[in-house]
């Protein structure tokens, strides 16, 4: 089969596993931002994790070697609030979570209040309070609606793994027979919310990701070429047991430089 792509315009990618590593650069990951920076090329760096503003993951990323403009990342805080903002546009909301979120959501004019709020969003947050959890439990027995930030169960630290938002999500779940909807990936609306932030397109736009079950998987559903590299979770004899398959799998980022002129 011939591929009819367009050429690769815009350019997504995830970040941890792809361009940073345990807070360590991926090798060849800042030759790659550079030259997506020197080309004009648009591009968004993608992060499930709600914890942190735009701006301080940039920093975050300046520490490890990688020039990433603020306005160059997009999370799934800014994602969730997109979201809200499209369907209820003024709204209120009960937020547990951290700057990263409730920043989010005060940008989009949002009151944040316990007090017979639209939504309860669940972000991430490495203290997560029961008090809190007890509260977002009986907001939405009360009406409140369900959203969450991203399914992702755990999260990393230097002791192991943390309980995150889709951990937590269950509980709420489990108390109250409520699903969320969850923004982040791999729901694919993530991908299109970053898109429409670059004025992007999908059919001239490739999806970088370590993860085969989402950032491949809704970079696929929305419509992305998708390139799998091999410096996160997965490893290549991995790739054949999903049933989907990435248009591209690299070793690293190093490998994707030169296309991007």
């Amino acid at each position: 089969m011939v591929d009819e792509r367009k050429p690769i315009e815009c350019w997504l990618s995830d970040m941890d596993g792809v361009l940073v590593h345990e807070g360590h650069p991926v090798p060849g990951a800042d030759e790659f931002i550079r030259r997506l920076r020197d080309s004009g090329k648009r591009f968004m760096v993608l992060t499930n994790n709600s914890i942190y503003t735009p701006r301080d993951l940039a920093v975050r990323l300046r520490a490890a070697g990688l020039e990433v403009p603020a306005e160059s990342i997009w999370t799934s805080a800014l994602a969730t609030a997109k979201f809200l903002d499209d369907q209820r546009p003024g709204g209120s909301a009960y937020a547990v979570g951290e700057a990263g979120l409730t920043t989010a959501l005060h940008e989009i004019g949002y009151v944040l209040t316990d007090i017979d709020p639209d939504y309860v969003v669940l972000g991430e947050t490495r203290t997560y309070s029961f008090t809190q959890i007890t509260r977002a439990i009986r907001l939405i027995e009360g009406g409140a609606r369900f959203i969450a930030t991203n399914p992702d169960p755990v999260g990393p630290s230097n002791e192991g793994s943390l309980p995150a938002c889709g951990a937590v999500a269950a509980l709420i779940t489990k108390a109250t027979g409520v699903e969320p909807y969850f923004v982040g990936k791999p729901n694919p609306m993530m991908m299109r919310s970053a898109l429409r932030a670059i004025d992007g397109h999908s059919e001239s736009t490739a999806m970088i990701g370590d993860r085969m079950d989402t950032d491949i998987v809704s970079g696929m559903e929305a419509g992305l070429h998708t390139i799998l590299v091999l410096t996160g979770v997965m490893a290549k004899e991995q790739v054949d047991r999903y049933p989907f398959r990435p248009s591209q799998v690299v070793d690293s980022v190093a490998d994707l430089i030169d296309m991007v002129d």
